[in-house]
């Protein structure tokens, strides 16, 4: 595709005098796409059916006329208020029956007939208006879909829908009340009309039906979207479509969703308020770019990459000169084919007035826009051979979001979270200069020397052969505690001790375990004690052997880790949480039995990752601190940029390229 920088612009904010103005700056600064119109539904159609799309066609051809391309966003995030007024049912209710109502954003129900009626009208206005607009080249649905919707909607449109979903999935009531287990707490239902959506209950719920609740909610956003894609496939049908992500966030099964998109983009907010300050942690945003690559197993781009500090109410802290271009390249380095800036100018109205962006208030350009020109120049060579090329780890972490709901519902342990597992073992690997893939449960997982599948909670006969299978045939797999407690209902396994079918896997049994509530443990791994938190599965060995036991409870003594050869493979089973350190020397252990490789060593804040294709690989060495680093390759390289091998200057960014045909 060729583009590779761009940035969000509004232009609908600023005087139209001041356009060129603008279009000049980003030409100047690099420039080559710009992402508009996903919150300017009012200003398109002032009026229902009055459509004024004039000033968007002349903002995209200015900008056409300097090079710089056009995705275009369909503003259904953001309804406008003569749509309100005509029909109010559209705002959602949230679980305490609230009405939310206009004034800031998403505020919709996303199963509205007749705000999809709406929708349907505007998308086909928008869309044929802009089919043959050799400016545009793309589409994004919606925005952030998920975001703000977290304990919505709960209104009679949405009920109808879940009743008519769990109809589908369950055929008759009488297979719905034996899925959920409505026996307890006098809970059963005679037809279907009787579910409602989870408003807020006098006390507890039934995880079974807020499981499938979370599921509905998911398939719901993807059906939305797929609603819109549908207009525009039909008359744009030379434009791509995309939708920008958020990471880990879970509202909506982002794998599903990918399934609509010619490729997924995400947001990130490194220094956002919201974010541990100064910033979010390094291994964070890298895990947050393997996940959005593995939702649709291909390059991604960032439609908004943080520019400046950020914040509505409350702000983040600023950037240090030389950050916004290490986290920019840190996405590129990850799969990134190209990087949206968010924004370009900082908005002087609305809940964002604070949300800063390559150009200040004034509008003038100041050190955000020399640094960002100086890393388009510097990297755009590159960029149109890294198109395409992926990372190619010898590591995975499965990542389902069905398991995520399930701890959602019931955390066991107050701080525990599956993404926080999730995030905690992928900091080991991150922190060994080993790369990692996300994959779900069922993906091909032959390609890797290790899988690590943390909390496998929610377990199925398939999963469990996939896994047996795995090992047979020479895989590493690494299972933890709270593996095969649950079937995929979201009902208790009865039939035998934990971890069901896979205790025959990892050669042990879990017939007892604990939770460390309002304390920690210890481990002997080896001749040194580490910290443990949260859990204990209590091990009864079968088969395996053991490699760490317990230093503290009254299981004092017996196994915490196993290890256990099973056919061609070997799987180990973690049964606590491990602390930091404990985590750090497993990770090392499993690494070197799966002969899984590291890319060099190098202290912490400086990150190592690479991109390949058939031919080439190349390696990108970037200094995530304001201090000068030292760090040492394991394999030999030729440097495109930076000044000295082995030696990194404050935010520092080295790229090396190998040829490996």
């Amino acid at each position: 595709m060729g583009i590779h920088f761009g940035v969000d612009y509004y232009p609908e904010h600023w005087p139209h005098e001041r356009w060129e103005t603008d279009a000049k700056l980003m030409q100047e600064m690099g420039v080559q796409v710009v992402r508009m119109a996903e919150f300017s539904w009012f200003k398109m159609e002032p009026e229902e059916g009055l459509f004024q799309f004039e000033w968007l066609e002349e903002a995209v051809a200015l900008l056409d006329r300097y090079g710089i391309k056009t995705i275009l966003g369909t503003p259904t995030a953001a309804p406008p208020a003569w749509i309100i007024e005509q029909n109010p049912e559209i705002q959602p209710i949230d679980r305490q029956g609230r009405r939310r109502h206009f004034g800031g954003r998403h505020h919709d129900c996303q199963s509205n007939a007749t705000y999809r009626e709406h929708i349907c009208r505007f998308v086909t206005a928008m869309s044929q208006r802009f089919a043959d607009n050799s400016g545009v080249i793309g589409w994004q649905i919606d925005n952030e879909l998920g975001n703000s919707h977290g304990d919505l909607c709960m209104c009679d449109s949405c009920k109808g829908r879940f009743q008519q979903w769990l109809w589908e999935k369950y055929g008759t009531i009488e297979h719905l009340n034996e899925t959920w287990g409505t026996a307890f707490w006098s809970q059963g239902y005679n037809r279907f009309s009787q579910i409602s959506t989870p408003l807020i209950t006098a006390v507890g719920e039934n995880p079974s039906a807020m499981l499938d609740w979370k599921c509905f909610c998911s398939d719901l956003i993807v059906d939305f979207a797929k609603w819109q894609a549908d207009i525009i496939r039909k008359y744009c049908p030379n434009h791509f479509i995309t939708h920008n992500y958020m990471c880990f966030d879970d509202k909506v099964n982002y794998y599903d969703l990918g399934e609509l998109l010619d490729f997924v983009s995400n947001d990130i907010y490194p220094a956002g308020h919201w974010q541990q300050q100064p910033h979010q942690p390094e291994n964070e945003l890298a895990a947050s770019h393997d996940v959005v690559r593995s939702y649709k197993k291909m390059p991604f781009w960032m439609m908004e990459q943080q520019s400046g500090m950020a914040g509505w109410e409350i702000m983040g802290r600023a950037l240090e000169p030389g950050q916004m271009s290490a986290w920019a390249m840190q996405s590129v380095a990850h799969g990134a084919d190209a990087i949206v800036f968010f924004r370009w100018r900082t908005c002087a109205m609305g809940t964002e007035q604070y949300w800063h962006g390559i150009l200040g208030h004034s509008g003038n350009p100041g050190r955000i826009f020399r640094e960002a020109k100086a890393l388009i120049h510097r990297f755009s060579q590159y960029m149109d051979d890294f198109e395409g090329s992926m990372p190619c780890p010898q590591a995975a972490i499965v990542h389902n979001f069905r398991q995520n709901y399930a701890f959602q519902i019931q955390p066991h342990h107050p701080e525990l979270t599956y993404i926080g597992q999730l995030q905690k073992y992928y900091k080991a690997f991150y922190d060994k200069k080993i790369p990692v893939d996300f994959v779900q449960e069922t993906d091909d997982l032959s390609k890797y020397q290790l899988v690590v599948a943390p909390l496998q909670y929610l377990m199925t006969p398939e999963l469990e052969q996939h896994y047996i299978d795995y090992v047979a045939q020479g895989g590493n797999l690494v299972l933890t505690m709270r593996t095969g407690v649950k079937d995929a209902t979201n009902l208790c396994m009865i039939n035998r001790e934990l971890p069901g079918r896979l205790g025959e896997l990892c050669g042990i049994e879990v017939p007892e375990y604990d939770c460390l509530l309002q304390t920690k443990g210890g481990v002997l791994y080896g001749k040194k004690e580490y910290e443990i938190e949260k859990w204990c599965d209590i091990i009864t060995l079968i088969d395996a052997r053991q490699l760490a036991e317990y230093s503290t409870g009254f299981y004092q003594g017996t196994p915490a880790i196993t290890e256990n050869n099973y056919e061609w493979g070997k799987v180990w089973y973690v049964g606590t949480e491990p602390g930091e350190e404990l985590l750090e020397e497993l990770v090392d252990y499993f690494a070197k039995q799966s002969k899984v490789e590291t890319l060099g060593t190098a202290p912490a804040g400086v990150e190592l990752m690479t991109r390949e294709d058939k031919e080439h690989r190349w390696l990108f060495v970037i200094n995530h601190t304001n201090e000068e680093m030292v760090y040492n390759l394991h394999d030999t390289y030729i440097m495109l940029e930076g000044e000295k091998e082995q030696f990194l200057k404050p935010y520092e960014i080295q790229l090396f390229w190998k040829n490996i045909s």
